[in-house]
């Protein structure tokens, strides 16, 4: 989940502010919102969702907002920089160790029968093209089999 104040308006005497707000889920849906910070009181002025959202989702998206958005708006009321935005996606190990665990996932969801590529995508919480760029990398890493087996030259009877 993202935060971040877009701009901020001063007239007399107040700031009315408003926010982008941004929350994506490791299964590739994503929730984008404009909240405006105005007086004491915060309004959400537009959301827009991919895929769309159901009315019970839409119900708890108050929950989901509330803190990041809290922690947004109470510092752009006391005048400071804005707060760093904060990310749905986990921390994940870069290099050798992170490819480690990309073809732990991967093979975990093998055996299960899974989508193995969606598997490290909800792991990792990227997108299908990183999730594929991060399989291929613990490939190179001799972490999983090769894709495909070399075949050999015309000249190698």
């Amino acid at each position: 989940m993202s935060v971040r104040q877009t701009w901020a308006v001063r007239q007399d005497g107040g700031t009315t502010s408003w926010f982008d707000v941004r929350l994506t889920f490791a299964d590739g849906a994503r929730v984008d919102a404009l909240a405006v910070l105005c007086g004491e009181g915060v309004r959400i002025e537009d959301v827009r969702a991919e895929p769309a959202l159901s009315l019970d989702d839409l119900a708890v998206l108050a929950d989901w907002l509330e803190d990041p958005l809290f922690e947004a708006c109470v510092t752009a009321a006391a005048g400071g920089p804005p707060a760093p935005a904060r990310r749905a996606r986990p921390e994940w190990p870069r290099g050798r160790e992170g490819c480690r665990l990309v073809a732990q996932e991967y093979r975990a969801a093998q055996e299960a029968g899974a989508d193995a590529v969606l598997a490290v995508m909800r792991a990792t919480g990227h997108s299908r093209r990183k999730a594929l760029r991060l399989i291929g990398q613990a490939r190179d890493e001799g972490f999983l089999t090769p894709r495909r087996a070399r075949r050999g030259t015309a000249g190698d009877d």
